[in-house]
């Protein structure tokens, strides 16, 4: 079974509705799972914002967020996942930002990708971040970065259930 097709089973599982906040993914979370037969009243939105403006406009990233901590930064990642979960009936979010390469941008390596995940439970909004890297093209680390927010929305949901993580106050 291939990842995608393993996250639609536990976000059907789970009643659980995505939307994705993407950078660097360039859509390819919500194409990932899209390609699943079925899958369509499990995405709620997809946004795909590369700008600094856009993640402004749209998910309401913080400009003091973006210039204190750099686009590529889990603090960036986090403000995208809870915009494009206020924003949509959605209760869970993944936000991906980062550095395709494959040059180095502003002494961030290629290949580092921030991700978030953020859930909407009885209990509150729940956050988790994290940053990897993924080495190969441009188009490999792409896949690798997706594939890898895909992989974790059950590992994060479960934490999220059990109130392993600070509570978001909103």
């Amino acid at each position: 079974m291939s990842v995608s097709q393993t996250v639609v089973e536990y976000l059907r599982q789970h009643e659980l509705r995505l939307t994705t906040a993407e950078s660097c993914t360039a859509g390819k979370i919500v194409t990932l799972l899209a390609e699943v037969p079925g899958s369509g009243d499990l995405i709620e939105s997809g946004y795909v914002v590369y700008s600094p403006e856009a993640k402004q406009r749209l998910l309401n990233v913080s400009p003091h967020t973006i210039k204190t901590f750099n686009l590529t930064s889990c603090e960036v990642a986090r403000e995208m996942a809870l915009g494009a979960l206020l924003d949509s009936t959605a209760n869970v979010a993944v936000a991906t930002t980062g550095i395709l390469g494959p040059e180095d941008v502003d002494g961030i390596p290629a290949g580092t990708i921030c991700f978030a995940w953020a859930y909407q439970t009885e209990r509150g909004k729940y956050v988790f971040t994290h940053q990897h890297r993924f080495f190969g093209s441009r188009s490999k680390v792409q896949l690798l970065a997706a594939e890898h927010a895909l992989k974790q929305i059950s590992f994060f949901h479960q934490r999220a259930l059990t109130g392993e993580q600070d509570q978001v106050n909103q």
